[in-house]
């Protein structure tokens, strides 16, 4: 037989052989796994932070943003019914179909009115307290503090609006919010 048709045949037999373990060789080694785990977990330590803290902000924004429509729900309750004074936070919404009347302003959204029905909204729930002819006091403090949000805020009949970070209290001593 000639050398080179014995090259030829022995490269085949190799190359046949090779075919045959990659075929028996099927999915990912475990320490190729192992390494593909641990990229994930060190993404997500570096990822869940960030998403705590955007969600916390978010619900701050949300808070803010309720206790101005407080404020403004509460001034026009005061002008549609001057000889009631300022309302209750119950009494400025309504459940749908709202009617208004003294009892139910229809200002706001039910939802924020019944504070979320009593659970609270974005993770704040919201009061109004000493409500009377010349004033009244409104407060969102974070559900569980420094989880839900880490400020509290609170505004009255002057329409400024307050934070005070670190606390589930806050009064017009706190610090004005730009």
């Amino acid at each position: 037989m000639p050398l080179a048709h014995l090259l030829l045949c022995s490269d085949a037999k190799l190359s046949l052989e090779k075919i045959a373990t990659m075929k028996t060789q099927r999915g990912f080694s475990l320490i190729e796994l192992l390494i593909v785990v641990a990229i994930i977990l060190i993404i997500a330590a570096i990822a869940i932070p960030n998403l705590m803290r955007a969600r916390m902000s978010a619900n701050e924004s949300s808070a803010a943003s309720s206790i101005r429509t407080i404020n403004t729900a509460e001034v026009s309750y005061f002008a549609t019914y001057p000889t009631v004074g300022f309302a209750t936070l119950g009494a400025l919404g309504g459940a749908q179909p709202c009617t208004p009347a003294v009892a139910t302003g229809c200002f706001i959204d039910n939802f924020l009115a019944t504070n979320g029905g009593g659970t609270g909204k974005d993770g704040y729930t919201f009061t109004v307290s000493g409500q009377s002819m010349t004033g009244y006091t409104s407060l969102g403090a974070p559900l569980t503090l420094n989880q839900s949000g880490s400020s509290s805020f609170c505004s009255d009949q002057t329409g400024l609006i307050y934070k005070n970070p670190g606390a589930l209290t806050c009064d017009n001593t706190s610090m004005p919010l730009q």
